[in-house]
């Protein structure tokens, strides 16, 4: 049976001292409640995370990666710069990167790889907008950005990744898709992942990324093929991730 995964994404907020709090506050309230936890957070703050989060359940990561091991890509940071810090998990591909900054499912592909290599576990995140899914387009859209992935690992690293399904148009509006809508794309993304490694497709966590919250937490993970979530506002709030943690 999969592991329950919950994965704070703390985009671009944060400071030391609310980092702190959040962080202490996390550990505080943390019981055996059956799920791995992790944060993903800016990059200058990878350091505090290691100092406060050492020895403790939380495990921590960036919320992106270079394709390049070093050299001359001036604000670029490596994957072997994150393990430095003792990073667990990288965000590959969130759906502000793909449209802020124009990334590619080649590039995401690519990062995927850098992250692999240096022995950390990248969460490929996928996922369609309101548009495309009005349009009949979210199966397409979303093995699409999958597929590429897959090509450009090994087989033998399909099950070393986690994926993310984050409908774009329920990423910071309040809504949310229902348990069933969100239940059909994890299940269509565990199908795309068993076309390339039938074993790998039933041990590969798949977390829901659009706008879970305490309010619709249990109802989303107890889909069969919902293993957890990548969580963006709620995980800014300590009891509120708690609270979906414990929804396990």
């Amino acid at each position: 049976m999969r592991r329950k995964l919950v994965i704070g994404n703390w985009k671009m907020n944060g400071n030391r001292a609310a980092n702190s709090a959040l962080l202490s506050g996390i550990v505080a309230g943390l019981n055996d409640f059956g799920a791995d936890c992790a944060v993903c957070v800016p990059a200058p703050y990878l350091a505090q995370c290691q100092q406060e989060l050492q020895g403790t359940p939380v495990a921590w990561g960036a919320e992106d990666v270079s394709v390049h091991s070093c050299g001359a890509y001036t604000g670029e940071v490596s994957a072997a710069m994150l393990v430095d810090f003792g990073s667990t998990y990288v965000l590959c591909g969130h759906s502000e990167r793909r449209a802020y900054h124009h990334e590619t499912n080649e590039l995401v592909a690519q990062k995927a790889v850098a992250a692999l290599s240096a022995g950390l576990t990248p969460v490929i995140c996928v996922g369609e907008s309101l548009a495309q899914r009005e349009a009949g387009e979210t199966e397409q859209v979303i093995c699409a950005q999958l597929q590429v992935v897959l090509e450009a690992i090994r087989p033998e690293d399909v099950a070393k990744i986690v994926v993310a399904y984050e409908p774009i148009w329920a990423i910071g509006t309040g809504m949310t898709a229902t348990p069933q809508i969100a239940q059909d794309a994890h299940r269509f993304l565990r199908d795309c992942l068993a076309k390339k490694h039938p074993a790998a497709a039933e041990a590969v966590q798949i977390l829901y990324g659009g706008s879970m919250r305490p309010e619709n937490a249990k109802e989303l993970m107890a889909q069969p093929d919902i293993d957890g979530g990548l969580i963006g506002g709620a995980a800014l709030k300590a009891a509120d991730f708690l609270a979906i943690i414990q929804a396990v």
